[in-house]
């Protein structure tokens, strides 16, 4: 990955409705190659695809919690109940399985404590779990999609 290659994708991942055009012109090349660099950073996967990001607190949803969870168990059949389960409740954003105290840590976005205790309940009647326990934020300090480019070769 070159430079060009690396402005191309800081451009995109600022905006993603900015037209083959646009971003030729901005990162200094013709349309033509312009284009190939973007289907083949999709070919690679470092394009994964492109979407619009909507403002949760305008949708109603302004509690952002994070549910950190201990396996009741740790086996495969558990494992693909609990991925089942966490793919089927939308206000669950973000699922990671964790190194140390803590076995997955979910980011769960709810429009109230309320809401969220809707979300806590389908998740407990789908998957046996040995802990559930909840911080919720109270601000943004930060928050965005955007990659460091800066590791990239």
């Amino acid at each position: 990955m070159d430079e060009t290659d690396k402005k191309i994708l800081s451009l995109v991942q600022t905006d993603a409705n900015l037209s083959v055009a646009d971003v030729a012109e901005r990162a200094g090349i013709s349309q033509t190659p312009c284009w190939r660099r973007l289907k083949k950073l999709e070919e690679k996967g470092v394009i994964k695809r492109r979407v619009t990001l909507l403002d949760p607190n305008a949708l109603g949803l302004p509690l952002v919690g994070y549910v950190r969870i201990h396996a009741k168990e740790h086996s495969e059949d558990w494992l693909q109940a609990f991925a089942k389960a966490v793919q089927a409740i939308p206000e669950i954003v973000e699922c990671h399985r964790m190194t140390g105290d803590v076995d997955y840590l979910l980011k769960v976005v709810a429009p109230d404590m309320g809401g969220y205790d809707v979300i806590y309940k389908q998740l407990i009647r789908k998957i046996d779990m040995a802990d559930v326990s909840v911080n919720f934020s109270m601000e943004r300090l930060k928050d965005t999609t955007e990659l460091p480019l800066n590791y990239t070769d």
